[in-house]
């Protein structure tokens, strides 16, 4: 049965809106009733007692707000009436009894994988591009063009033939108003050529704009990164290449390799354009060396691997009133079932846990993973308010419209991707995650940006919750696209893999959820293709240590 509204927590001061209130509609939770005063959009929060001046709004058991101007029971919250606000947070006690999910229809149960030299399992099987500076681009685009079409690697419709039939309207000599209303029944071109190495997943060209200027501990991100990815378990090899002059030099890579690797075997060619010489020359031994290379990345097969080896990357973007009630908690139960089976996960997106630091610490497995995350945390947070910034302008327009009008708010809903278990590490970007279990890892609040970090410190599946709606994906690893509500999935089926909003309808609870969206994780860990994935959604954003929300 579908509710009017829901209670998040027991704590909670405030109502979630499940659907348009009208004026006057009764509404309660638990015994308590209130009348709504105005029109409650859906995915906005009422008050459920009267809230005066400085009063304190808790949602998720959490401070998420205080009141800047009072506000009826039953009436609308609203960014013109509450203000971003969160408790202060201090050393905890850690809280090592953590009560493991129910994981016995899972044990036992295997996806198909590259197993790499290393240990680890891939989920599937790439070959990299990547420029060591941003002067490489346009040859990774030559080589891009050279490569993909004859491979059979192409992916992108052509909506070329709809631009051919434009034409031809108005050469009959319609009108702006004809050509406005005409509907296009061409059929988009969207046909492959046959691979020719059918155990390599695609070819990846990775473009940035880093790798010189700027500072230097911006080429060693940068650089670490760029291990992180080719020394990634879904990706087979490599081919790098270099302008040679640049603060980001091969010996600064080689290092960052070695630190996540030591006993590197893949295929890696390195190619320096200053000691190559012409552009022709480059480009065509950097062809004969990947074309090499993808021969040997064809020789891998998919074999059968433990539930223990996926790494799991949490991510949420376009995120909705919905989103922490349903999509995030379930994703929650997922991590929660994996980190049972001995599997790593990794929460990250460090300005969207301002308000949950308290309960992060208490979850730490000892002081020095606590002390970590709160300094690094404490350094985020200090940086932006030193460029007049802060983490309370975190939420997008987009976030505010659909109902997450403070950041506290929208951090508590996100944090719940995280689920329940023991924070066993925390990570600098770019580190590598080495323990299975939940890892935080230090990133910006922005998607791309975030999900980019994710895959390169070792995730080799990533679960991606949103309200709105975003095509967001990543060159290595399949991004899985999860609606926290039941009209995006069916307003954009395109992108979106898997509905939620079935925990808001009263379909499912958020364990049958959780456990829907870790068999749909086996699947794709074996092979099945995601949405982002089919449409050649590979956004790759390095990110640079300044202020990113």
């Amino acid at each position: 049965m579908k509710h009017l509204v829901a209670k998040i927590h027991p704590a909670d001061n405030v109502l979630v809106a499940l659907t348009d209130l009208p004026i006057g509609t009764p509404v309660g939770w638990d015994g308590v009733m209130v009348t709504t005063t105005e029109r409650i959009p859906a995915k906005h929060k009422l008050a459920l007692q009267p809230l005066a001046v400085g009063d304190e709004v808790t949602m998720y058991g959490v401070l998420v707000g205080r009141m800047a101007a009072p506000v009826p029971a039953g009436g609308l919250l609203t960014t013109g009436n509450i203000k971003h606000a969160t408790n202060a947070y201090q050393e905890g006690q850690h809280r090592l009894q953590w009560q493991q999910p129910d994981v016995s229809r899972f044990v036992g149960r295997t996806f198909l994988g590259y197993h790499r030299p290393d240990g680890r399992v891939g989920t599937a099987n790439y070959w990299l591009v990547i420029p060591l500076v941003f002067c490489e681009n346009r040859n990774i685009q030559v080589l891009e063009e050279a490569l993909v079409n004859d491979l059979g690697y192409a992916r992108r419709k052509s909506y070329q033939p709809q631009t051919q039939e434009l034409i031809s309207l108005m050469q009959a000599g319609k009108s702006v108003e004809d050509i406005l209303a005409a509907d296009l029944h061409t059929e988009l071109d969207g046909r492959e050529k046959p691979r020719l190495f059918p155990n390599v997943d695609g070819i990846r060209f990775l473009t940035h704009e880093g790798g010189c200027g700027g500072i230097r501990q911006d080429a060693q991100a940068l650089c670490g990164l760029l291990a992180g990815y080719i020394t990634h378990p879904n990706v087979a090899g490599a081919t790098v290449l270099s302008l040679g002059c640049q603060n980001a030099q091969v010996s600064m890579l080689q290092d960052e390799i070695a630190k996540r690797d030591p006993n590197f075997q893949k295929p890696l060619f390195v190619l320096e354009q200053q000691k190559v010489g012409t552009e022709e020359a480059l480009v065509s031994t950097a062809l004969r060396q990947t074309f090499a290379g993808l021969m040997q990345a064809n020789a891998q097969q998919r074999q059968p691997a433990p539930l223990s080896k996926l790494c799991l990357g949490l991510e949420c973007g376009g995120s909705d009133g919905f989103s922490g009630i349903s999509a995030n908690p379930a994703v929650g139960h997922t991590s929660d079932l994996l980190v049972a089976l001995g599997g790593s996960v990794i929460l990250a997106e460090f300005p969207e846990l301002c308000g949950v630091e308290q309960e992060i610490v208490n979850r730490s497995v000892n002081h020095d993973t606590a002390q970590r995350f709160t300094s690094l945390m404490k350094a985020y947070g200090d940086s932006a308010v030193a460029v007049g910034s802060g983490f309370d302008m975190n939420p997008s327009p987009g976030n505010i419209r659909d109902g997450l009008i403070t950041d506290a708010m929208k951090s508590a809903g996100a944090a719940r991707k995280g689920g329940s278990s023991p924070v066993v590490a925390v990570l600098d970007y770019p580190e590598l995650v080495t323990q299975p279990g939940l890892n935080l890892l230090c990133t910006p609040g922005n998607d791309v940006e975030s999900t980019t970090a994710e895959v390169g410190s070792g995730a080799n599946v990533v679960v991606f919750t949103t309200g709105l709606g975003t095509p967001t994906g990543n060159p290595i690893a399949p991004v899985i696209k999860i609606s926290s509500n039941t009209k995006l999935a069916q307003r954009m089926p395109d992108i979106i893999d898997l509905n939620t909003g079935t925990v808001i309808d009263g379909e499912e609870t958020i364990e049958q959820a959780g456990e829907r969206i870790l068999d749909y994780v086996i699947q794709v860990a074996s092979g099945l293709e995601v949405s982002a994935v089919r449409h050649g959604q590979t956004d790759f954003i390095p990110w640079k240590r300044g202020v990113s929300l």
